[in-house]
C-alpha cells in the first residue's frame, strides 16, 4: 500500500472543500427560497468558478431554470469567475476581499442574479447567527450537508492524517441525524475511499450516529456555541458507537474549519 500524500497543498484543498462542499448547497438554498428560485426561470446559463491555468474549478449551470453544479471546467461558460491563485479562490468563497477577473461581466441581468445567489452562503459563516427560526433551519441543513461532504474531500483531496484514517476502516457509516424530523447527513468511509449523502443511511447499521435534539440543539453544537461533551451533559447531542471514533471525528471536523476560517 502506498505511503499517503505528505505535501498536499493547503490552500487547493481549501478550494476543494469549497467547490464540492459550498457551492452545491445553492441548490438546496434555492428549492428551501421559492422567492429566489423564481429569479431563475427559464435561465440558460454556465456561471464558472475557476483558479487560472489550472483544472481546480466547478460551474454552476441552469438549464431552464433548473441548477446543477458541476465539478469540472466548462469550456465556454457564460460568466467565468477566474482566480490568480486556489488562496484567492478560498478568499472569495468564504466572504473575504478577493478579487476576480470576471469574463462575461457585461451579462450584468444574470450577474445581478447570481451574485446574491452566492452571498445567501454567508449564513455557513460563524459569526451569522440568524434568530430567525427558518433561517436556523436552514443554517443547520447547511452545516450538516457541508460538514459531511467537506469530511469526505478531506480524504479525497489527500490530507494525509484523514487518508490514513480511511485507509485502514472496514465499511462504516458516520451519521448525524437532528432529531425528531429534522435533516440528515452521513459519510460512508470503507477501504480508504469515502462518499457524503444526505438523509439517513438505511442499508447498514450506524458506526457512529450523532443525535441531535432538534435544530436549536444541532445549532448550539454545529455553531460551537458549546462543545460536544458539554452537549452530551445538557442533552442537545447524544452519541451512539464509538466515543473514540467520534472524537476523531470531530478532530477532522476542527481541521476542516480551520482550513476555511
Amino acid at each position: 500500500m502506498s505511503e499517503p500524500n505528505t505535501t498536499v497543498d493547503r490552500d487547493v484543498l481549501a478550494a476543494r472543500i469549497l467547490l464540492r462542499g459550498a457551492l452545491p448547497l445553492l441548490k438546496v438554498v434555492l428549492e428551501d427560497d421559492p422567492v429566489k428560485a423564481a429569479k431563475f426561470q427559464g435561465v440558460n446559463a454556465v456561471v464558472q468558478f475557476a483558479v487560472r491555468d489550472s483544472d481546480l474549478g466547478s460551474y454552476l449551470e441552469w438549464v431552464d431554470g433548473r441548477l446543477e453544479v458541476q465539478h469540472k471546467i466548462h469550456p465556454n461558460p457564460t460568466i467565468a469567475f477566474r482566480f490568480a491563485t486556489p488562496a484567492k479562490l478560498v478568499a472569495f468563497l468564504t466572504g473575504k476581499v478577493a478579487v476576480p477577473r470576471i469574463r462575461g461581466w457585461y451579462r450584468a441581468g444574470l450577474l445581478l442574479k447570481v451574485v446574491p445567489l452566492l452571498l445567501s452562503l454567508k449564513i455557513l459563516m460563524p459569526n451569522v447567527i440568524p434568530s430567525d427560526p427558518a433561517l436556523k433551519a436552514l443554517k443547520v441543513k447547511l452545516l450538516l450537508y457541508m460538514v459531511t461532504t467537506a469530511l469526505s474531500q478531506l480524504n479525497k483531496g489527500g490530507e494525509p492524517e484523514m487518508v490514513a484514517f480511511c485507509a485502514k476502516s472496514p465499511d462504516r457509516i458516520y451519521q448525524w441525524s437532528v432529531l425528531p424530523d429534522g435533516p440528515c447527513a452521513y459519510l460512508r468511509v470503507k477501504g480508504g475511499k469515502t462518499k457524503a449523502g444526505r438523509g439517513t443511511y438505511n442499508r447498514r447499521m450506524p458506526f457512529v450516529h450523532m443525535k441531535f435534539k432538534g435544530i436549536d440543539g444541532a445549532f448550539a453544537v454545529l455553531t460551537s456555541q458549546v462543545d460536544t461533551v458539554q452537549a452530551v451533559k445538557v442533552g442537545y447531542l447524544e452519541l451512539e458507537g464509538s466515543p473514540e471514533y467520534a472524537k476523531e471525528i470531530g478532530i477532522f471536523m476542527k481541521r476542516i474549519e480551520g482550513l476555511i476560517a
